[in-house]
């Protein structure tokens, strides 16, 4: 059997491989990259899934901090095909009673909708915007980039002084709900917050929850919330067609079974169809942690501590997923939503936190909190003239058994919602797709159980605890085997950061002080993980 040479070989061809493999290149590697499925992509992909001409997004749609992400930036994706479109108004979050809090790229705008709700949150808003501005490059740079972020750390705490260096570290810890009282006096501003942190799978009452809605909120001020003209997919294709012109390569329907390992170095992998690629420099993983080391590993070669750290891995909820092709507009009875790209339905504050409580039982919420997204309103290439692509999630727990049956009365429930405050929607739907937590995990095995975020955004599991307590860094116990999925610090969303920090990390190990390198990377994993 042939045994192909490569430096590096990336496992997966989500965009943060993507991105590993455009850096590699970049830096003049020869690279391999081996996708599971039959196209690249993972979670930012497009098909016509429901009716022809009805482009649906299979996973991921928007794209805040791709827009403001600087490694994203750094790939100059716009000269490979890349175009961002933006819908009239960012987001739009409806109460029960169809007033709507309307998040804007316009500042004023935003805060003349949410002084609606109190007089005293325009000015409040247009202050915390502010802040944003101000310490903006430097905490997205802090965010992003290797940790510890030692330089962008040194900067933004040299911008904000120590005394708001200390609010701000409070900031990090606080539940959106207790951030939303402490600064706002209306319900449109606190449920701005509360809503956007469900976009990851923490509850308004959650520690750590306010800093990812008002984060998600300033990147809205800032950069909107916008989308790959023709869809999802235009992204994965920019990273492919900029990959490609470097000379990278990408196999689709090409698993890895195995990252073989010996003298306690990564060497290569093994294909499922018995395949052997050998990595002269590195192995990137663009797959969760616990695939990489149960599946692809093995505990032969792993430190026991990082085993046992393994049994308490702690995933995101399942998803359930709907996809409808409309034909008009929708008719929201609150006309300022209809200019909104992304629309958030499920209720008030305390509908939020209810949503949230049921989830933290494992109970399946009775009124499903959602996102939903008009792609139209931004994107015309969406769908024929006068027609709508709609898609909506809402996430449920794990465990659950969801076979075709369940996932539409599901569905139903969620149109309901929408029939609520869109009297009529059900009228104009020509078709619509389910998608379970079984479904995306088909489509894309990274989405174990429908869980999109490949691991809790919850603080005992971010920054030098993500995904287990240690460095924080793409390096594995496994020299030059690196962690490239959102199961890596950062984490989820679409901005390349978990791909870009492990060609880096691949980059210095294999360079002049790659040994030394290499030799500081032991001497962590021996203090987290002991000798054995």
């Amino acid at each position: 059997m042939t045994t192909e040479v490569v430096d590096a070989v990336v496992i997966g061809a989500g965009p943060n491989g993507l991105v590993a493999a455009n850096v590699l290149a970049d830096a003049g590697w020869d690279v391999l990259v081996l996708e599971a499925t039959s196209e690249p992509g993972g979670a930012v992909r497009t098909a016509e899934l429901v009716r022809p001409g009805f482009r649906s997004d299979l996973c991921s749609a928007f794209y805040p901090l791709g827009a403001a992400s600087p490694v994203l930036a750094d790939l100059d994706l716009e000269l490979h095909g890349l175009r961002w479109r933006h819908a009239p108004a960012v987001l739009a979050h409806v109460l029960p009673d169809d007033r709507a809090a309307v998040l804007h790229r316009d500042p004023e705008a935003t805060a003349a909708s949410l002084a609606a709700f109190a007089p005293a949150d325009g000015k409040a808003w247009l202050t915390e915007f502010e802040r944003w501005r101000r310490i903006r490059t430097e905490l997205l740079s802090a965010l992003l980039r290797p940790f510890p972020p030692v330089r962008a750390g040194t900067r933004l705490l040299r911008r904000l002084g120590t005394a708001d260096a200390l609010r701000m570290a409070r900031l990090l810890t606080l539940p959106a709900r207790t951030l939303g009282e402490e600064s706002f006096q209306g319900e449109g501003a606190r449920v701005l917050l509360a809503g956007n942190a469900l976009h990851t799978d923490l509850g308004p009452d959650h520690a750590g929850s306010g800093v990812f809605g008002w984060l998600l909120c300033m990147l809205g001020q800032d950069v909107g919330f916008p989308v790959p003209e023709g869809g999802a997919g235009m992204l994965t294709l920019a990273l492919v067609r900029r990959l490609t012109s470097l000379g990278g390569r990408i196999v689709c329907d090409s698993p890895v079974s195995q990252v073989i390992v010996g003298g306690g170095r990564a060497l290569g992998v093994r294909t499922a169809d018995g395949g052997l690629v050998r990595a002269r420099r590195a192995v990137l993983a663009d797959v969760p942690a616990p695939i990489l080391y149960h599946q692809l590993v093995g505990a032969e070669h792993l430190p026991s501590r990082l085993l046992t750290d393994l049994e308490r891995f702690h995933w995101d909820h399942a998803t359930v997923k709907v996809d409808w092709a409309v034909s008009g507009p929708v008719p929201w009875t609150a006309t300022d939503v209809r200019g909104a790209g992304t629309v958030h339905l499920g209720g008030d504050m305390d509908a939020l936190v209810k949503y949230g409580s049921d989830l933290s039982r494992s109970r399946v919420p009775d009124t499903p909190f959602m996102l939903l997204g008009q792609m139209g309103v931004a994107d015309s290439t969406r769908s024929p003239a006068g027609t709508e692509t709609v898609w909506a999630y809402t996430h449920v727990p794990r465990g659950e058994r969801w076979d075709a049956a369940r996932r539409e009365r599901y569905a139903d429930r969620v149109q309901a919602v929408i029939e609520r405050h869109a009297p009529g929607f059900g009228d104009l739907v020509l078709g619509r797709h389910v998608a379970g937590p079984p479904d995306l995990e088909a489509h894309n095995p990274s989405l174990v159980d429908g869980a999109i975020n490949a691991g809790t955004a919850a603080i005992h599991q971010e920054l030098i605890f993500r995904p287990t307590p240690g460095l924080a860094r793409a390096d594995t116990p496994v020299d030059r085997l690196y962690l490239a999925g959102a199961s890596a610090h950062p984490g989820g969303a679409v901005h390349g950061a978990p791909g870009a920090n492990a060609a880096r990390a691949a980059l210095a190990r294999a360079g002049l002080a790659g040994g030394a390198y290499a030799a500081a990377i032991r001497l962590g994993h021996r203090a987290v993980y002991g000798a054995g």
